[in-house]
This record gives C-alpha cells, structure tokens and sequence, in this order.
C-alpha cells in the first residue's frame, strides 16, 4: 500500500500547488451563479477523499457531508479543512494491507470494486477536479504552474 499512499500523496500535492494560486478573495468565485465556486470544489475533494472514498476503503459506507460552507469557509479555513481531511485520509489509506486493497468494496453507486481500484478512481476524481480549478484560474488570467514542470510550449520546443 505504500506505493500507492505515497502516490496518492503526490497527486494532493500537485492540486494544492494550483489550489494555492487561488487569490483569498476568490475563495468564493464562480463563472455562473449555481455552479461550484473555488471553496466548494476544494470542500468537495476534501470531504469525498476522507467521508466516501476512505470510508468505503474501510468497507463502510459513504458519509459524504456535502461541499458547503459549513465545512470551512473563508480562505485559510478552506485549505486547512483539505490539509486536515487528506491527513486523516492518509492515515487511513497507510493502514491498509494487501489483503484490503484486494477486498471487494461498495461504492455509493451500487458497485462493488476491490479497493485498490476504488482508490484509483479516486485519483481520477482528483485529477478531473483539478482541472476545473485550471480552468476558472485561466478565466481569471491568473498563471498557474505546469503540471510536471515544463509548459506545452516548452516540451514543444524541446521535441525533435
């Protein structure tokens, strides 16, 4: 599980680095009244990591409270309730053995997944919601980093 756990690590790290290009004062900003602002997409992740997606690697079931405000609001609350939720992930992840990423888990959809998986598409999750805090950081202007370090216009120049 290590690998995994240490993997799981890196991919939080590379979303807080675009998590931490959001100005405080856009915690609260969204491209279209209804849809998910900055804090709700950061509250999500962090409360599915840890309510859903590590309750259900546990074998339990889902206690996902929700992205509201409630959870954390304001801008350094925000990033500390996602510190604190993918800590206590964390713990949980580190503690699982072979035998319980081999297990069979129920997801809230009604499928049953060994865990191992069910963490994968975690990852997945991530990287999906990731990308949407990319997105409403570009309809702001706001530079954000490149993902693996290099920009599109850097690997293009140093292709063959």
């Amino acid at each position: 599980m290590n690998d995994l756990a240490d993997y799981i690590d890196r991919i939080r790290e590379r979303t807080m680095r675009v998590v931490r290009c959001i100005p405080p004062e856009r915690i609260d900003w969204t491209f279209r009244e209804g849809k998910f602002t900055f804090g709700d997409l950061i509250r999500h992740l962090a409360a599915i990591e840890r309510w859903m997606f590590a309750e259900n690697a546990q074998l339990r079931p889902s206690r996902y409270p929700g992205h509201g405000r409630e959870l954390a609001d304001g801008y350094d609350n925000v990033l500390d309730y996602m510190q604190r939720m993918h800590a206590e992930s964390m713990a949980i992840f580190r503690s699982l053995t072979d035998d319980d990423l081999a297990a069979q888990c129920m997801t809230p959809g009604g499928a049953n997944l060994r865990v191992a998986k069910w963490l994968r598409a975690m990852i997945e999750h991530e990287a999906h919601h990731r990308g949407q805090i990319y997105l409403y950081l570009s309809m702001l202007d706001i530079p954000t980093p490149p993902i693996y370090g290099l920009t599109e216009e850097e690997v293009k120049r140093r292709s063959a």
